[in-house]
């Protein structure tokens, strides 16, 4: 809602300001389609040409996050946290047997199943798992765990940003790509030299719509939805971080109870629940699963 409404006084405040100064829309509504096709034309071509095909889609596809924000929510963080409870009191009281079903098929387990969204998400469920059946295999050691849980928590959060700064670049292109519509049309201009001042004065203008429309898309949309990206990628990987604190904090020996309150206290501040509220969740949990 707040980055349409930001689009919105991006536009009343610059065209706005341009038509307070005593501005003439005309040369603008005239070169501005030309130019958007040499600019936005030129851009999208340097954006297919340096990044893979698999970067292009996923940056269509997470197009979509710049106004829907980040991925979890409060109440997925009291999920995580209560998935991971469960998890580690079953390790803690029956012993890794217990747990190896669950962690072999996910899809098929109690445990699981009762946190469908966070099921949804392949990586979380498989960073659990992965990580658990190390735990499984005698690799009991928190700082190596930590280690490989750190290395696949970075190899996965540099492969999702790669949306955010493929926008950055191209933010950084738009500029250039203003000057080189306006160099076109000043090299337009010069063909018409011994035209009078008013018809060069208008070809001018027009070459300049050129530079003021590169700069204006660059720092006006594409660069902050990039800043937006990639900060809505930094808030959905604190989620993955819950994971590795808790089961670390499992690793060196702590009751399910503190574990998770480990987690808890990693929370982001705004996603944070509070002890009462994680703990009155955890007392509500079905039997069956504890």
């Amino acid at each position: 809602m707040f980055q349409i409404i930001g689009i919105v006084v991006v536009f009343i405040m610059v065209f706005g300001g341009f038509a307070l100064a005593g501005g003439n829309f005309e040369t603008i509504i005239a070169a501005a389609p030309i130019e958007l096709m040499i600019i936005g034309g030129s851009a999208v071509g340097a954006f297919l040409i340096g990044n893979s095909a698999a970067t292009v889609m996923q940056t269509l596809g997470d197009f979509g996050k710049i106004v829907s924000g980040p991925k979890w929510n409060k109440k997925d963080y009291g999920d995580l946290l209560a998935l991971l409870y469960v998890l580690t009191k079953t390790m803690k009281a029956k012993g890794v047997v217990a747990i190896e079903a669950h962690i072999e098929k996910p899809k098929e387990s109690k445990i699981f199943q009762q946190y469908p969204k966070i099921m949804k998400d392949h990586f979380a469920v498989d960073f659990i798992c992965d990580t658990i059946r190390m735990m499984t295999m005698n690799l009991d050691d928190p700082h190596q765990v930590e280690d490989a849980m750190e290395k696949q928590l970075e190899k996965h959060h540099h492969e999702a940003a790669k949306p955010a700064h493929a926008l950055q670049s191209m933010a950084d292109g738009f500029p250039a790509l203003g000057i080189v519509a306006a160099v076109l049309g000043i090299i337009k201009t010069m063909g018409a030299i011994s035209e009078p001042p008013e018809y060069l004065g208008k070809l001018i203008g027009s070459a300049l719509v050129g530079t003021f429309l590169g700069v204006f898309i660059a720092y006006g949309f594409v660069g902050p939805m990039a800043t937006r990206l990639n900060a809505i990628y930094e808030e959905d990987h604190n989620f993955y971080m819950i994971i590795k604190a808790v089961l670390v904090a499992h690793l060196h020996g702590n009751a399910a109870q503190i574990s998770v309150e480990i987690g808890r206290g990693a929370v982001p501040t705004k996603a944070q629940p509070s002890f009462a509220k994680l703990e009155e969740a955890l007392q509500a949990l079905p039997a069956d699963l504890v």
